[in-house]
């Protein structure tokens, strides 16, 4: 009991509500998102090309939203952002349940997209200000890990209101949402809390700008995520369809593999971090883009069972070493002042995930899968070139001291 508590006690109690919090909403979400073009294809007489733009929307504003976000937060607080943009985002599901034309479902996406992208780089620019910096490594992980807690559970409750009440489903996302921002108010009233995100020194929009753009090392490390994104992606966008057309049992198959990624990722994240923290940042995020690409392979030779579950091992230790990794190595790059500007301009990454599934999808129909696979794991091998000259960057300009921890 005694460790119990002193592991509780090493965080702030708002760090553990918004872990609780990160469980249930992507828990939420992905009760409803993952099924949103069975949706509209069901209930409205749309083309796949409309279909795929609608649900293409919430990573291309996440792009965008990000920074903008980010930086809002480290100008006014990152109290008023994270409140507002989680109602906004319970009342984009509300939205969902009354909406009727194909306008106000890509408005209601885009706007989720947009929300949650001022909501996410903010929470862990927060968390980041709440928590001492040997432990931030710690807390990234459990914060992928409470995502995937939730990625695990939501599509188990959506799979099932799809085919019975699917306005039932956003309109509990919704309220999940809401209660999520209640939680908070009353918290952040109740516990003191430094001045995060609040800071004379931060500059104007325009500046903010200018220095993100200037700074090589963020922008190869972001560019080295783009191109892990593109990969990992083909998970969601086209195994599916590959499966299903190649595999006898294909979507029994599919649907075990994201349960053991989410399983994995619950189970192996904290330990597999634990060791990963005793080598440079870049060696882990190198090592698990070899680990993704493997994956990738392995999955162009997928005949059945066991190559299938292989494949999908060695890309969730990809995963595992390379996302947790990533944000400590934005953390380590932000000057604290604008700390939430540049977990924002990481957002920046989502367009991996807008343009992998077209680039996979053209792949797929010029070609076939086991291409596909192979110059996207080639595709994902890049960013190891990016990862290290974006090291070589900050080592040289920004902050020798740290090159230990790289």
């Amino acid at each position: 009991m005694a460790k119990v508590k002193n592991y509780i006690g090493q965080f702030h109690p708002i760090v553990w509500v918004l872990l609780i919090g990160t469980v249930l909403s992507r828990g939420a979400s992905f009760m409803t998102l993952p099924f949103l073009s069975i949706y509209l294809s069901r209930h409205m007489d749309l083309s796949p090309i409309v279909i795929g733009l609608t649900v293409g929307m919430s990573p291309l504003m996440g792009t965008v939203g990000g920074f903008i976000g980010g930086h809002l937060s480290d100008r006014f607080g990152r109290k008023p952002v994270m409140l507002i943009s989680l109602l906004m985002v319970a009342l984009v599901y509300y939205g969902f349940t009354v909406a009727t034309g194909q306008g106000w479902f890509i408005l209601l996406n885009a706007l989720n997209g947009l929300c949650n992208s001022f909501f996410e780089p903010t929470s862990q620019a927060l968390m980041a200000d709440l928590t001492d910096k040997e432990k931030r490594m710690k807390v990234y992980s459990l914060r992928y890990t409470a995502l995937n807690i939730g990625a695990s559970v939501g599509p188990l409750a959506g799979a099932y209101l799809a085919s019975t009440s699917a306005k039932l489903s956003f309109a509990i996302t919704g309220t999940t949402y809401l209660f999520y921002a209640i939680v908070l108010v009353f918290l952040m009233k109740k516990l003191v809390l430094p001045q995060a995100g609040i800071n004379k020194r931060v500059v104007s929009f325009g500046d903010a700008f200018t220095i993100i753009r200037t700074d090589k090392a963020l922008r190869f490390l972001i560019l080295g995520i783009i191109l892990v994104n593109m990969g990992y992606v083909q998970i969601d966008s086209n195994l599916p369809q590959i499966l299903e057309g190649t595999v006898e049992n294909g979507i029994v198959i599919f649907s075990t593999l994201i349960t053991i990624n989410a399983v994995m990722v619950v189970f192996l994240q904290m330990p597999i971090s634990h060791v990963a923290e005793r080598f440079r940042l870049m060696h882990v995020m190198v090592i698990g883009a070899v680990f993704m690409a493997a994956g990738l392979v392995v999955f162009s030779f997928v005949n059945g069972w066991v190559t299938a579950i292989l494949a999908i091992v060695l890309l969730t230790v990809g995963e595992i070493l390379i996302f947790p990794s990533n944000s400590m190595m934005i953390d380590q790059l932000a000057p604290e002042h604008l700390r939430g500007t540049y977990f924002g301009a990481a957002q920046f990454r989502k367009i991996g995930n807008f343009l992998g599934p077209i680039i996979g999808g053209y792949l797929l129909s010029q070609f076939q899968g086991q291409i596909m696979f192979w110059i996207l794991a080639v595709t994902t091998m890049g960013s190891v070139v990016f990862f290290t000259v974006g090291n070589r960057f900050f080592i040289n300009t920004k902050q020798p001291n740290l090159e230990k921890t790289m």
